[in-house]
């Protein structure tokens, strides 16, 4: 076939470097990251899958240091690939490959250049995103693109769902275009910036709710950090809100009048939003603790919480 030294991490990189080695590609060579203690590992470990098939695996600090790009270098590759490899690489480490230097992004580039993309298209209410294969070059998520692959996004898809399904678009993208780059560099028209957007990382504070957004937002937030990613989240006096999940109900507010509210009903755990529409919240959690329609009711009364100001029941004003 060809050879290849690939950069991955998290699920497309599992999926895709799985893919090269069922299609037989000449992997000498995966560099990946240390698993974060911090970070929840939801998706398939690169290091153990070429570990497993005997491939040579590195997680350096730096992948581009002198010794490193020597490295590769004298590997003679045809390609180098990256799939979500959390690190730009240098120029010198692109020019290593005799045929060219390849990305998987997630997302249907332009659009969702940088990083969290399938986190960004959710939050921004997005119906569809992709993968994108493209050429490296020195700008990040710039280079021409060779092949994409769309997934549809529903209105209950969490980023959890969709990042799944992203990194099965890039498998069968990859697997596709596997032939056109067994013949040489694989044909690609460049990307027009222009038409796109750029966007950075995103961190766990980024989860904080603002009750003035109206539910389609505040749905689309918490769907879009929910676990195992940090979690959409507010403060309402000393108490700390953990949204878990919310379901999409099309229901209008059963308590316009008192604005942002929580409150049990028929079983359900429900939120009014400030633009009258009201969510089903299927888990929530309050100071850590798992926090059902009953465990509310018990906790606050059967009246409807405000979130301007959130007191236990029975606390004292």
């Amino acid at each position: 076939m060809f050879r290849a030294v690939v950069f991955a991490y998290s699920e497309v990189g599992f999926r895709c470097l799985k893919t090269l080695i069922d299609h037989g590609v000449d992997v000498p060579l995966v560099l990946t990251h240390q698993d974060a203690a911090t970070e929840r590992h939801w998706f398939g470990s690169v290091a153990q899958l070429a570990r497993d098939h005997d491939i040579e695996v590195a997680a350096p600090q730096n992948c581009n240091t002198e010794e490193w790009i020597g490295r590769v270098t004298r590997l003679a590759p045809h390609y180098v690939l990256a799939f979500y490899y959390r690190a730009l690489l240098d120029e010198r480490m692109l020019a290593a490959a005799r045929w060219g230097a390849l990305n998987m992004h997630g997302s249907l580039l332009p659009k969702y250049r940088g990083r969290a993309p399938v986190n960004w298209a959710i939050l921004n209410g997005e119906s569809e995103t992709g993968a994108t294969l493209h050429y490296m070059v020195r700008k990040p998520d710039a280079g021409a693109i060779v092949g994409q692959e769309r997934v549809p996004i529903a209105i209950e898809d969490t980023a959890l769902t969709v990042s799944l399904a992203v990194a099965e678009a890039a498998a069968r993208l990859l697997a596709r275009t596997l032939p056109l780059m067994a013949q040489g560099p694989p044909p690609a028209h460049p990307m027009d910036l222009a038409e796109g957007s750029y966007f950075g990382g995103r961190s766990p504070e980024d989860g904080r709710i603002s009750w003035d957004w109206p539910a389609a937002r505040v749905h689309a937030l918490i769907r879009a950090v929910a676990p195992p990613f940090p979690g959409a989240f507010a403060h309402v006096g000393s108490q700390r809100l953990e949204f878990g999940a919310s379901h999409w109900t099309g229901e209008t507010a059963a308590h316009p009048g008192i604005g942002p509210c929580l409150y049990a009903q028929g079983g359900r755990l429900l939120l009014d939003c400030s633009d009258g529409l009201r969510l089903a919240i299927p888990a929530l959690g309050i100071d850590g603790e798992p926090c059902d329609a009953a465990a509310f009711t018990r906790r606050y009364g059967a009246a409807p919480l405000s979130l301007d100001r959130l007191r236990s029941k029975g606390t004292p004003s």
